[in-house]
């Protein structure tokens, strides 16, 4: 309660002054000085984003929620409002990035989104033919001998027909583990091995999707701004969600194996574990998650 009453009084009082007082005795708006006092990245701009959600002014903000096409013409607004001389090209390009990634990361999710709301389709000619591509790289030396087969069982999926264990993440959840088997094939089919120990095995394609889930959930909450406000410097693209996923996959193999967990049955308990783990990391403002 007494957290609450603080940061009620610092939102709406003290925070206005506060900021007042500061630009009589450095000249400079809360923008600027957040320009001049930190690094490129995420350090900035989710010091940026905070600035312009708490502002008390209209333009700036309204500033987080412009589309990449309105970033230029938003640029020019927030430096009039804050009286800055519009010749003043360090602000208006250190404003104009972190919009963009401000703006890029809303467009992901939004696709992102959009790409698991598709449902899985076996009569849609490109999700059959993206399910046979999944086989084919992970599998290069076994034919299937019919669409619905036991086989599946072996890249592990539950039953006879995948297209069942794609009802949470829809086609992202295929999506994800082709661009994985794709980009790295060779990883790919050394963890599908790895998954097939007899002690320590696990599905690897439920496994997969429920990492999927776990991208989704972490792009979805805003924890990922710092990872990839650090890797993109302009607007997070889908290929850049799909490098965190591969990277997810290949370290949950690695912790799986290292925690030597009782038996599959223990999976949700460790998935956690995981999942906190990599939240953890998440937290540091120049964190970078990637598959070298």
């Amino acid at each position: 309660m007494l957290v609450y009453f603080w940061g009620f009084l610092y939102s709406n009082y003290f925070r206005f002054w506060l900021k007042w007082i500061l630009r009589l005795l450095t000249r400079k708006c809360e923008l600027q000085r957040i320009f001049d006092g930190s690094k490129a990245g995420a350090q900035r701009t989710l010091s940026v984003e905070h600035s312009l959600e708490s502002s008390k002014n209209k333009v700036l903000r309204n500033a987080v929620h412009v589309e990449e096409t309105e970033v230029e013409k938003c640029v020019r607004d927030v430096m009039k409002e804050k009286k800055i001389e519009q010749k003043d090209t360090g602000f208006k390009t250190n404003l104009h990035i972190s919009l963009l990634q401000i703006s890029g990361y809303k467009k992901l999710y939004s696709n992102v989104e959009n790409l698991r709301k598709v449902p899985y389709d076996s009569d849609n000619e490109e999700h059959e033919e993206r399910l046979i591509e999944l086989w084919n790289l992970l599998m290069p030396h076994e034919n299937l001998k019919a669409r619905i087969t036991k086989q599946w069982c072996d890249i592990g999926f539950q039953g006879d027909d995948p297209k069942t264990d794609f009802r949470g993440m829809g086609l992202l959840g295929l999506v994800n583990l082709v661009y994985f088997s794709k980009h790295y094939t060779d990883e790919a089919r050394q963890i599908l091995s790895r998954s097939n120990h007899p002690k320590l095995g696990y599905s690897y394609a439920i496994v997969g999707i429920n990492l999927t889930e776990m991208a989704y959930s972490l792009l979805k909450n805003g924890a990922l701004k710092s990872h990839l406000y650090n890797m993109v410097s302009g607007l997070p693209q889908m290929e850049h969600f799909h490098q965190f996923y591969c990277y997810l996959v290949y370290e949950f193999d690695k912790f799986w194996f290292e925690e030597e967990p009782e038996s599959i049955m223990h999976f949700n308990q460790y998935r956690e574990k995981f999942h906190e783990k990599i939240k953890g990391l998440l937290l540091d403002c120049d964190v970078t998650l990637t598959l070298q």
